[in-house]
């Protein structure tokens, strides 16, 4: 997508945009610092974009809890200086977020017009963000998904395939619901976002993006194992046995029928997208 302006050069859905919008710019930390967001504000100033996306975040989720303020500024202080700064001059605005805005409770999917109840900083810096983005003024869409996943960067597949290679069992957490969402079909949600946005200043919003089916984090480890061919066994445990510094929503699951209705984008299958990533990563 030429003229587009992406925060993020190195994490997951990043790395696939850049695959799939290889015209796009990307402003890497030493580029754009998130932590000043004066200076992200002034990029989108001097860049002569056409549409502006924030793929970049604070997202070390533990360790939030001991970086409020750091988690804040970057989470919540930048994406609202580069959706005013995108608002001043005219430009579309897509900004991620999360399912951790929730609270977790129940087990129906979250809609977009349900009460938010983050349960931790992150959480919390994250829905600071999306308000900040909505207040800009300008024309903006928040995607919030969940449980991202790819062949690069840290997340549950790498740490599950290591370790299913390295033991015989493992133990994982079976009473969080979510869905395992590929970073690709993330890239690409984004893109034909934007380029709606930009057909049509009238589009925008708030969605929900995630894939399906909705499952555990044992579930996702256990087809992790079968399409890997590996024989570590996975034991369902509780949350309660697997404490963190940061609270973890029981249930992440997302309505996502309005990401279908307004802009045609169907969930994606994570289990094919899963076999993608295994691909991607033999040797």
């Amino acid at each position: 997508m030429k003229g587009l302006l992406v925060f993020g050069r190195t994490g997951q859905v990043a790395t696939e945009l850049a695959r799939l919008a290889p015209g796009a710019r990307f402003l890497s930390r030493d580029r754009a610092d998130l932590s000043d967001p004066a200076a992200c504000a002034a990029a989108i100033r001097a860049s002569g974009c056409a549409a502006v996306l924030n793929a970049a975040a604070y997202t070390a989720v533990d360790r939030a809890e001991s970086e409020p303020d750091l988690a804040h500024r970057i989470n919540a202080e930048a994406p609202a200086a580069m959706a005013r700064a995108a608002a001043d001059l005219g430009l579309p605005f897509l900004h991620l977020s999360t399912d951790y805005v929730f609270d977790g409770s129940g087990a129906r999917p979250w809609s977009e017009t349900d009460p938010t109840g983050p349960l931790g900083v992150y959480g919390a810096s994250k829905l600071a963000g999306e308000q900040g983005v909505a207040a800009a003024g300008g024309q903006w869409a928040v995607l919030r998904t969940s449980w991202v996943f790819s062949a690069h960067g840290a997340n549950f597949v790498r740490t599950m395939l290591r370790l299913g290679a390295e033991r015989d069992a493992l133990r994982v957490v079976a009473d969080q619901q979510g869905g395992p969402t590929p970073a690709a079909d993330i890239a690409a949600a984004c893109l034909t976002m934007l380029a709606a946005m930009c057909a049509d200043a009238g589009r925008g919003g708030l969605y929900h993006f995630a894939g399906a089916p909705d499952t555990s984090w044992a579930g996702f480890a256990r087809e992790i194992m079968a399409q890997a061919g590996l024989s570590c066994r996975v034991t369902d445990i509780a949350t309660a046995d697997y404490p963190t510094p940061a609270r973890r929503p029981a249930n992440s699951r997302l309505d996502c029928a309005a990401i279908l209705r307004d802009f045609g984008i169907n969930r994606p299958d994570w289990r094919a997208g899963l076999a993608q990533v295994l691909q991607e990563l033999k040797p």
